[in-house]
């Protein structure tokens, strides 16, 4: 789960809440505040949106698109690229769409007196965020900018037909391919920084889409509608062109998708989350998450799903994945302290692996705080030495 993981997670995170005020300010306004994640995906007032209450049927292409009525969305892409010399890099893309006001009701401008006007050309119920990472491992160099929009006049948007996810010249747009929808669905995704990073790739799935949680349902909180619906495609391979520093590198890879949309997600008691995608090399990939509680003394909340190499989901149930923080990081940015080295197991799978980030500064510091960073993994599966590369998402931190 964007949160990223789910929601963010993901968020993967809904990060548009901080940014709901621009849609009185002019164009050129600027975002100073940060929120945590937790904030973001919890709270405010749901009435009159749409939320996630039961299993729904799946239609695609449709569902690859955007879903109004309901608050938050996003596009999540992570992954590990490699030239062919062997230099590492992890990348985020996600781009979140979140809406202000439910369906139906009226938008209005400010005037300079305040007082209430009819829409104007910038007046929007939509309101869409991205941003975008970049790890290079050798390097131990995190770079990442944000960039948000309104979901109006051509800035910013989702589209089925021709399929486009957007915000301004970052973009996620298909390639046309002869599979059926819901099996393939290969992409393109272009984005650059303002210092020039840029990343052009094409990412083929090379399993079909997995619905998570409930064929697709994922429950997240004890209350109602605090849950969203959930996709992915857990194993796509990607090739393309990285840019940085003025140089532009041929790289390939492993990347995973989540699509999540939801209304709210997480209860009140709930401060945030631990969320892994992990890619093995013989074929498997793990999705777990951890929703941590105010109250130490109550377990967390935990889902995750393993996928075999034909593409067949396991759900894994409560407690059955045991994580073990080994060591700690602190930011010297924000002060939060993060896990950045774990112990997972998975007796029932016979799955023992020893996780750690690729390197430890991979905080993002933007609207929404929160650790989105390359994982490397390695031990047993069965009996067999495995290792792999994945994806870390931690929000709630700050609070500590």
């Amino acid at each position: 789960m964007k949160l990223s993981f789910w929601q963010i997670i993901t968020i993967p995170i809904l990060v548009g809440l901080a940014l709901s005020w621009i849609l009185f300010s002019e164009p050129e306004a600027e975002i100073e505040a940060t929120i945590s994640a937790a904030q973001a995906l919890s709270g405010g007032d749901n009435e009159g949106f749409t939320q996630a209450i039961a299993p729904r049927e799946f239609v695609f292409p449709g569902d690859h698109g955007a879903h109004p009525g309901f608050k938050t969305e996003w596009w999540y892409y992570t992954g590990n690229l490699f030239t062919e010399e062997g230099r590492q890099f992890g990348y985020q893309f996600t781009i979140f769409r979140n809406q202000l006001r439910p369906s139906g009701v009226d938008s209005v401008t400010m005037n300079a007196e305040g007082e209430g006007a009819r829409d104007s050309e910038w007046s929007t119920n939509q309101l869409y965020l991205a941003h975008f990472a970049i790890s290079d491992v050798s390097k131990k160099d995190h770079e990442f900018d944000e960039r948000y929009s309104r979901g109006t006049a051509g800035l910013a948007g989702a589209s089925v037909d021709p399929y486009r996810i957007w915000l301004e010249d970052w973009e996620i747009t298909r390639v046309k391919d002869s599979k059926a929808n819901n099996v393939r669905f290969p992409v393109r995704i272009k984005a650059e920084m303002s210092d020039g990073t840029a990343l052009d790739v094409v990412l083929n799935p090379q399993k079909p889409l997995v619905l998570q949680g409930e064929e697709g349902y994922d429950k997240k909180g004890g209350e109602d509608g605090n849950a969203s619906y959930y996709i992915s495609f857990t194993r796509m391979q990607t090739e393309g062109l990285l840019k940085k520093e003025g140089e532009s590198l041929v790289v390939s890879g492993l990347s995973w998708m989540d699509h999540e949309w939801s209304t709210s997600a997480l209860d009140s008691g709930q401060t945030g989350w631990d969320w892994f995608s992990i890619q093995l090399s013989n074929g498997y990939e793990l999705m777990y998450y951890q929703i941590r509680n105010v109250d130490p003394e109550l377990a967390p909340q935990t889902t995750g799903s393993l996928v075999a190499p034909n593409g067949q989901k396991r759900d894994l149930d409560q407690g059955e994945v045991r994580l073990e923080v080994v060591q700690y990081w602190t930011s010297p940015h924000t002060g939060a302290r993060y896990p950045v080295q774990w112990t997972l197991a998975i007796p029932s799978e016979e799955l023992e692996m020893d996780v750690t980030t690729v390197f430890d500064d991979q905080e993002m510091t933007v609207s929404v705080q929160y650790y989105e960073g390359a994982l490397q993994v390695s031990g047993k599966f069965r009996d067999v030495v495995i290792d792999g590369n994945g994806y870390i998402e931690m929000t709630g931190y700050e609070q500590d």
